[in-house]
């Protein structure tokens, strides 16, 4: 199989990225208006609720396939085999998570006015499973995937105007919300036919999948607990408007971290693939070339976001929302830390077979963010919080590192890294001068900020073009390729 170009994955990943923050900020304002304030609520934790159950169907299923799938992909035999009995153990998975469902609503009886909202997500657990988009990312089909997704996202806007028109039509909004995020997936389980043929099998092979299933799913309820924790601790010691407030700066923080991470996420098949054909060079090629692309983007976004913080937050939030501005200045640090803590664990731990010590490592920042968050917040509230986020993300990375220190330090002590890190650094000075600059001349939020954003893009690719970076000219040179050399 002929491999896809890791830029134009990058790109549509991003896109789709993209297409995923912006669906509930376009939806958002518009339900926030028409629905009822209980009507909200009932969504939101119903949505909530049903993550639970989602993670559970998932059973670190998709990570755990994308990885030994990737080594199966050129044999068509085995990886039928292989697809077969990670599809039937994930419907396995599923049938658990909907009897826990079902039993769950039966017991607790304070879930009733729920019961409506929460069925109608519930279907996100069946089309999850369907949709196996763990086979596109194993083949690195991000194309259809990606098309797919734009069409239905477009079908569900449409639809939220069209029939979301009254205090009462939270469950034809959850339904919605449900489309698109899983309608398509039917498509893609019959789409999937171009690279597997998929069939339900009782011979699950379980002595050699379940173990490291497990072992990831384990770090999934890690994560899960390592990033709820924040929020749960400040509302027990402080107040909802503090938990609003680190909400907003958590919700803007993610938006940067997912567009970056879209970078990351397409190179993972290729390493797997390149890991477990045991073709170390190659992999530390691409592995060289993924540390570097990110090392000269995420310090300009953190650096970017921290000089923006107040504009972004009145842009995305508004004027009662800014006291999150001081939060998302401190939290925008772990965007660096996060990237390259993911980098270690998805590209080298994960690959490598190591996946029991990501679940400690995170594990024991988990446990480390708890007791932070009881350090901190009671006097910095939401500040503090941000704060223990920073530490924590720090402390992981560096335990990743650590744990795959053997694999990854001919890739880091390479002077293309630490030449990258260097003109980063140079760049970001340049875009802290450029908005710096901006903030005195001008005072209209907007002109201020699309001025900050173009010409701090411009100044910080400059200095690296000047300074001779490979990543920057390379980058430069695909633009031009593609704007002028079309026939």
């Amino acid at each position: 199989m002929k491999p896809k170009s890791l830029t134009w994955n990058a790109f549509l990943n991003g896109l789709r990225s993209i297409l995923n923050l912006l669906f509930p900020l376009i939806t958002f304002p518009y339900v926030s208006r028409v629905l009822s304030v209980e009507g909200i609520g009932i969504y939101n934790f119903s949505s909530t609720y049903i993550s639970y159950f989602l993670l559970i169907a998932g059973l670190g299923i998709a990570t755990y396939a994308v990885r030994e799938g990737a080594k199966y992909r050129n044999n068509q035999e085995k990886i039928n085999q292989f697809s077969s009995q990670i599809f039937s153990i994930n419907v396995l998975s599923t049938v658990i998570a909907y009897i826990l469902l079902i039993a769950s609503l039966l017991i607790f009886k304070n879930l009733n006015n729920y019961v409506s909202c929460i069925l109608i997500f519930s279907i996100q657990i069946f089309f999850t499973t369907l949709g196996t988009e763990w086979i596109y990312t194993i083949y690195e089909d991000y194309t259809y995937i990606t098309i797919r997704s734009i069409i239905f996202k477009i079908i569900s806007i449409i639809l939220l105007f069209v029939l979301v028109k009254k205090a009462s039509d939270y469950l034809i909004y959850a339904l919605i919300t449900v489309l698109a995020a899983v309608g398509s997936n039917i498509f893609n389980f019959f789409y999937a036919k171009n690279f597997v043929h998929i069939r339900l099998t009782n011979k699950l092979n379980l002595r050699l999948h379940l173990k490291p299933i497990l072992v990831i799913f384990a770090s999934s309820i890690a994560i899960t607990i390592y990033l709820s924790s924040d929020t749960t601790i400040l509302g027990i010691l402080k107040s909802d408007y503090a938990v609003g407030i680190y909400s907003t700066a958590v919700k803007i923080y993610s938006i940067a971290q997912n567009m970056l991470s879209a970078v990351l996420t397409v190179t993972i098949p290729r390493l797997a693939f390149l890991w477990g054909q045991h073709r170390i060079k190659e992999y530390n090629v691409v592995l060289s070339k993924v540390i570097n692309t990110l090392s000269i983007l995420v310090l300009p976004a953190a650096v970017g976001l921290i000089m923006m913080r107040r504009e972004v937050v009145l842009i995305i939030a508004s004027k009662k929302y800014l006291s999150s501005a001081d939060s998302l200045g401190i939290i925008s640090w772990a965007i660096i830390f996060s990237i390259f803590s993911w980098i270690f664990s998805e590209c080298v731990l994960i690959p490598a077979k190591r996946e029991n010590l990501v679940l400690r490592n995170t594990i024991i920042t988990a446990i480390e963010n708890i007791i932070l968050n009881f350090i901190f917040i009671p006097s910095m509230s939401y500040n503090g919080t941000a704060l223990s986020t920073v530490i924590a993300e720090f402390t992981v990375m560096i335990m990743n590192g650590y744990s795959c220190w053997d694999i990854i330090k001919p890739v880091i002590f390479n002077r293309n890294i630490v030449k990258n890190f260097y003109e980063s650094v140079i760049g970001c000075i340049g875009i802290i001068l450029i908005c710096s600059l901006c903030t005195i001349s001008w005072k209209g939020l907007l002109i201020k900020t699309i001025l900050s954003v173009i010409l701090s893009i411009f100044m910080y690719m400059s200095v690296l073009v000047l300074l001779n970076n490979r990543i920057a000219l390379s980058s430069l040179e695909w633009v031009k390729i593609r704007l002028f050399n079309k026939k």
